[in-house]
């Protein structure tokens, strides 16, 4: 769900056997000190996208070139995949673990308590670019004492997408979409009433996604799907908040009957509605934008985007952490590859240019990392070479401040499929019971978080 959702040369293997003997290409090849025979401080990096993704990979393999030769001291060794919660133990203890390794933003908490990253609070004064990281972002790195353990490099929000003809149609104004939720309810209405088979508004239940965004209605409600008690972590969407999510489900599903009759969708039934111009709303990040435009053969004009109604959204993301064996000289090492890839505006600049001109969307509103003037310079290097009309897109730009971001609750995956069962209740059955519902999907959800540690 999370999401998220972000990508030296093809004879490196060749030159690496070549080089190092083959053993070296599968683990790290420096020594105890992170250096190389050569004296360059040795870093292995994960995140390569594998060779089906031709054009990803060759960008990746590109920038490791570059950074190489502006980096003379620094020796990239890239490898594929990502980080895997059930191999990652195993990794580190067996000393296979990469030293700059990918996360997503439901991992840091455990590995912080459980001290499987490196502090690198200490290196990073004076880095450029780092302190203009919206603080929301950095604090999902951050223990509770404020140390940081990794750097965000990509992140996500969940707003409001909608068709801007249907709004037309239905005699609203796509440039000024709903920002509360009886609005959404008010123009999912004057859209599902112009007929021939269009839904005004429409959502999962299936294969977790249901789960996935009913959390995000409850935060959006201001509420919270699990909390810390006294050390441990109890269900917390049996609540005022969780009984709004639902009526307002409920009241449009049975007493609109803007949701249409069809249920148990999930984002490719979901997006398909969207592709035929048969869907006036739903909840997604912008990343659906170009997703439904390449599928469907649809243009971005057509599209709107605006932050989710209410006081908070589910977000999520990427970043990287340190192996917490790696040498000083390599966790600096890593943290310039970082700046140097993610947060430089003369590299986005350059990365940006290379894009222009094909079918990669540029001047999307997120990834959004920084705020302040780092921030600044970005949108205005996206906004010099965008290739979608960011106009559609000005109201999450302007509303998202508004709306706090939270992450996804501990278990995440396991927490949506009890809540799956809720989402699918409330949509399927008109006479279901918000509070029984809420009531027995907490205790299931409070015996998924007593195993989290």
């Amino acid at each position: 769900m999370d999401g998220f959702r972000s990508r030296r040369l093809v004879v490196a293997g060749l030159a690496c056997a070549l080089a190092l003997g083959l053993a070296a290409c599968g683990g790290s090849s420096s020594s105890s000190d992170g250096k190389g025979a050569d004296g360059k401080v040795v870093i292995t990096v994960n995140g390569m996208p594998p060779k089906t993704q031709t054009v990803d990979r060759k960008n990746f393999e590109e920038d490791v070139t570059a950074f190489e030769k502006s980096h003379p001291d620094i020796d990239i060794q890239p490898r594929e995949g990502l980080m895997d919660p059930k191999t990652f133990s195993a990794k580190l203890a067996g000393g296979q673990l990469e030293d700059v390794f990918y996360v997503y933003f439901t991992d840091p908490a455990g590995l912080i308590a459980r001290r499987q990253a490196a502090d690198i609070t200490p290196y990073l004064t004076g880095v450029p670019n780092v302190g203009d990281v919206r603080p929301e972002l950095q604090k999902v790195f951050q223990d509770e004492d404020g140390k940081t353990y990794g750097l965000p490099t990509g992140n996500y929000s969940l707003g409001l997408l909608y068709n801007r003809e249907l709004f037309r149609k239905a005699g609203l104004d796509p440039d000024r979409p709903p920002a509360t939720w009886e609005e959404v309810r008010g123009a999912a209405k004057r859209i599902a009433g112009l007929g021939d088979g269009t839904v005004g508004y429409a959502d999962y239940s299936k294969n977790n996604q249901g789960g996935w965004h009913l959390t995000s209605w409850i935060y959006s409600m201001g509420g919270e799907v699990a909390v810390k008690d006294g050390g441990k972590w109890k269900a917390a969407f049996d609540s005022d908040a969780g009984r709004k999510a639902m009526q307002a489900l409920h009241d449009m599903r049975w007493t609109d009957n803007s949701m249409g009759t069809r249920q148990l969708l999930e984002i490719p039934d979901v997006q398909q509605l969207m592709g035929a111009g048969k869907l006036g709303m739903y909840m997604a990040g912008p990343d659906n934008i170009p997703t439904i435009v390449k599928q469907f053969e649809r243009k971005y004009d057509e599209y709107g985007l605006t932050a989710l109604p209410g006081s908070a959204t589910l977000g999520g993301g990427d970043g990287y952490m340190f192996n917490p064996k790696a040498t000083p000289e390599q966790i600096k090492a890593g943290i310039e590859w970082i700046r140097w890839k993610f947060y430089d505006p003369t590299h986005e600049e350059a990365k940006t240019k290379k894009s222009a001109g094909s079918d990669i969307p540029i001047g999307l509103p997120q990834p959004n990392l920084f705020a302040g003037e780092t921030q600044a310079t970005v949108d205005a290097v996206h906004a010099k070479y965008a290739n979608v009309p960011q106009r559609n897109f000005q109201p999450f730009v302007d509303r998202s401040p508004q709306v706090e971001l939270k992450v996804e609750p501990p278990n995440a995956q396991q927490i949506y499929t009890v809540l799956d069962g809720v989402m699918q209740a409330v949509l399927t059955k008109k006479d279901a019971d918000p509070d029984q519902l809420l009531a027995d999907a907490a205790k299931k959800v409070d015996t998924i978080l007593a195993t989290v540690k």
